[in-house]
């Protein structure tokens, strides 16, 4: 009887350790516990009888879990709702790879390589190994013609040496005149001209320029005319060489070297540098720029220096700038190719080239009122 009251005792005495151990969760991170007043000791209750030794029992099996009148489990004990219990924030769970397989249209076989984004456009992924560029001369271009194919090779020869005509072979002409006007100023009144004409295309052409001058009831003053081959240098620059006849007021012949050129801002700028069958070296610079007031009525300021080398008695040319023309002259464009105008133009020796006029009583400047015209077919 003695054994099976002892044998009864035994889970009592198992269970007593295991029900007095608490948790500590001052020792986690974060679970800083407040202190707990210091409780008073009990005084311990007096031991009482053990009473006679029950009957051995049977310990009750377990009822299964889907039995309606099974116990529930505990929830799990909240202990961020405890005062000083603030639990550190889990940290969030890394994003899944795209699995771009599941768009539409872009299933991808199960053996596929993974992709190569860095030979996509825009997308360098860092230094890649680059091929060896190629040193050899590029390869002829082809010599045949898909249109030869149905047309006969002569036709076909006249029409693409007219397209080249056309676009930029073509061989064209040209004759203007700037100046054609009557000045009329004190004392006896003049006249005065400058023009030129030429024929070819783009690349080269042939010149003829002629300039000269006179007064009324005297004849002719100066009279010269140039012909000259001109090549263009530039998308905007000529130049010219060739030669100059002077028939007025002596006679001379001139090699000459020149240029024609359309500087920045719209300045047509010529230049020229003459040599004489004597040895007389001269030079003349002239510009012009045209000031569109409207579409057809222009306002062209105008100046032309001539400088010498040396003095010439027999030509009544003075060495440096002997002479120079400034000019102010308004057209209207009744059509492009023609345009009368009137003006000012105020001309003036100097130098050397003033003594000889003086020397011959001729005026060494003069102021002209001008009416004209500038045309050119």
């Amino acid at each position: 009887m003695n054994r099976l009251a002892l044998i009864s005792l035994i889970p009592l005495a198992l269970a007593t350790p295991v029900a007095a151990q608490t948790m500590d969760h001052s020792s986690m991170p974060g679970m800083a516990m407040p202190a707990q007043p210091a409780q008073k000791a009990k005084p311990k209750p007096k031991p009482k009888a053990k009473p006679a030794a029950a009957p051995a029992r049977k310990t009750p099996q377990s009822k299964p879990a889907s039995s309606p009148s099974a116990t529930p489990p505990a929830a799990p004990m909240d202990h961020s709702a405890m005062p000083g219990m603030t639990m550190p924030a889990p940290a969030a769970p890394a994003a899944p790879a795209p699995d771009h397989s599941a768009m539409p249209g872009m299933a991808m076989p199960a053996d596929s390589a993974p992709m190569d984004h860095s030979a996509m456009p825009g997308m360098d992924m860092g230094p890649t190994a680059q091929p060896d560029i190629p040193k050899s001369p590029p390869p002829p271009p082809p010599a045949d013609r898909a249109a030869d194919r149905f047309f006969p090779r002569a036709e076909m020869d006249q029409a693409v040496a007219q397209l080249r005509r056309e676009h930029g072979a073509v061989i064209t002409s040209k004759v203007m005149t700037n100046l054609a006007e009557f000045q009329a100023r004190k004392g006896a009144d003049g006249y005065r001209w400058d023009g030129q004409a030429w024929f070819g295309g783009d690349i080269n052409r042939f010149v003829l320029k002629s300039e000269g001058e006179g007064t009324r009831g005297e004849g002719i003053e100066a009279a010269e005319v140039q012909a000259l081959y001109s090549r263009a240098v530039g998308v905007y620059t000529d130049v010219q060489i060739g030669v100059r006849q002077d028939f007025e007021p002596h006679n001379r012949t001139y090699a000459t070297v020149g240029f024609e050129s359309l500087f920045p801002y719209w300045f047509d700028i010529e230049g020229a540098a003459f040599l004489s069958n004597k040895g007389e070296l001269l030079g003349r610079i002239e510009g012009t720029y045209d000031l569109r007031l409207t579409n057809r009525l222009i306002l062209q300021p105008r100046a032309e220096f001539n400088l010498a080398a040396q003095d010439t008695l027999e030509t009544r040319t003075g060495s440096g700038l002997s002479n120079a023309e400034l000019g102010l002259r308004l057209r209207y464009e009744v059509r492009r190719e023609f345009a009368p105008y009137i003006g000012v133009s105020w001309d003036r020796k100097f130098g050397k080239t003033a003594d000889y006029a003086r020397a011959l009583g001729e005026d060494v400047k003069a102021t002209s009122f001008v009416v004209g015209l500038r045309a050119f077919f």
